[in-house]
């Protein structure tokens, strides 16, 4: 009798790990509370996996030998409460799909910049000819690619919610680029809670495996030194601390491996700001470890630009240049972005606030930025933080409107960053959505 999973989701993840339980000869069935998009449904039924959709049956649930649960879903939820009294065993997707591969796993988490360092790492492996796939919390499923192509490694972008459920989960690479406060409705708003789910990136890892992790990073250096992690430890900082293997010496990106040096000049790259220094300086650490030639490593950092959504620049109207960084849904991602921006501009934030502490931010709205446009449904906090720093603070029911209020209090030689330090779901379907709605209205202007 074929060993039973129960897939919890039905959105990219669920279904691709659907997808993969049935090529591997299990008794699958798909459950979600909510509807199914219909390009999921239409895959579901081009491979006979039985589903449900709009409820949970917990008849079905509690039968099965295992459940696989999409990233999505909380702990507190009623379902996995229920699963978890009946002592049935909960695993991510990541970890269900790590079982049937044998490819090198390269993982990437951190509360920022996991995305682009994510893509440069990709982009790194794909053009030195590696049999390289992107997954995770990126492009297609991990599970799905693994059930359906053949590749020699993955480039895993990996969050929090996705590393909670993992047993046996076990990267060649992994890297922790940073740990701050996010998240933390999901994490009992406990920081601690949240570190050590960063940190089980490394829990399955070994002393052939590497650990790559910024030693700059208070919070992350006090976890990796708690820890007892078997893996090769390459920190990496700005600044040259004790032990890092890579560093900035000035403005130039320095990297040490087995006695080899790499170095770049920062100016080289089109990625700009202090937090791609980061992104870029593991990226290269990566590249070192698979033993990658300097010369493609340092190609492949001067051709990447940024990736939907983070830092992207829109278009320049009337002599207002318009930058999307939707994706920067938290705090530390939005100081990140206002550090960057060196010309005068005009600032649209706001969301669903996670519980959001603007403080980090006032120093550099003050210095910054000439006006705020305070953005959905819930605005107080962003009111309290910076009324007496900024001087207008204008608030917009949507995005149309936030971008249209924004040329108008730009001048020419202005930037309007779009860096919202929050969730989207307020008044859009996700941070993608945000970013492309800002883009159409910068467009009608």
């Amino acid at each position: 009798m074929a060993k039973k999973v129960v897939i919890l989701g039905g959105g990219e993840s669920g279904t691709g790990a659907a997808i993969l339980a049935r090529k591997q000869g299990l008794d699958v069935f798909l459950s979600d509370a909510y509807s199914i998009k219909p390009e999921y449904e239409t895959i579901l039924k081009e491979f006979n996996i039985p589903y449900e959709a709009g409820m949970h049956s917990m008849e079905k649930i509690l039968s099965a030998h295992e459940v696989v649960k999409s990233p999505g879903i909380p702990e507190k939820s009623m379902v996995i409460q229920e699963v978890r009294k009946h002592g049935i065993k909960v695993s991510s997707e990541i970890d269900f799909a790590s079982r049937f591969t044998s490819a090198k796993l390269i993982a990437i988490t951190g509360t920022n910049g996991k995305t682009t360092c994510t893509s440069i790492t990709y982009q790194i492996l794909k053009n030195a000819g590696l049999n390289v796939a992107l997954a995770g919390n990126i492009g297609k499923s991990f599970a799905m690619q693994v059930a359906q192509e053949s590749y020699d490694y993955f480039v895993l972008e990996i969050s929090s919610f996705q590393l909670d459920d993992i047993h046996t989960f076990k990267p060649f690479i992994s890297v922790v680029l940073n740990i701050t406060p996010d998240h933390l409705d999901r994490y009992n708003y406990n920081l601690k809670e949240y570190a050590v789910s960063k940190m089980k990136i490394t829990a399955c890892q070994d002393g052939s495996d590497y650990f790559i992790w910024c030693k700059e990073d208070p919070i992350l250096d006090e976890y990796v030194e708690k820890y007892t992690i078997k893996a090769k430890k390459l920190g990496f900082s700005i600044d040259k601390l004790e032990g890092v293997s890579a560093w900035m010496d000035h403005e130039t990106l320095v990297a040490e491996f087995k006695n080899e040096v790499f170095t770049m000049a920062f100016n080289e790259m089109q990625i700009k700001g202090r937090h791609n220094m980061y992104n870029s300086m593991a990226a290269a650490l990566v590249g070192r470890v698979m033993d990658i030639s300097k010369e493609s490593i340092r190609e492949s950092l001067a051709d990447f630009t940024n990736i939907e959504h983070r830092m992207e620049k829109v278009l320049t109207v009337g002599g207002v240049e318009f930058i999307n960084d939707s994706k920067a849904t938290n705090v530390n991602s939005a100081w990140y972005a206002l550090e960057s921006v060196n010309q005068p501009m005009v600032w649209i934030v706001g969301g669903v606030d996670k519980g959001n502490d603007y403080s980090i931010l006032v120093p550099l709205a003050e210095k910054k930025v000439k006006s705020i446009i305070a953005l959905g449904q819930d605005v107080k906090k962003i009111h309290e933080a910076f009324g007496k720093k900024v001087t207008t603070i204008l608030n917009a029911g949507s995005m149309s409107e936030a971008v249209k209020l924004s040329y108008h209090m730009a001048s020419k030689g202005d930037v309007v960053l779009l860096s919202p330090a929050c969730a989207s779901f307020d008044l859009f379907e996700n941070y993608e959505d945000r970013g492309r709605q800002f883009k159409k209205y910068v467009r009608e202007l």
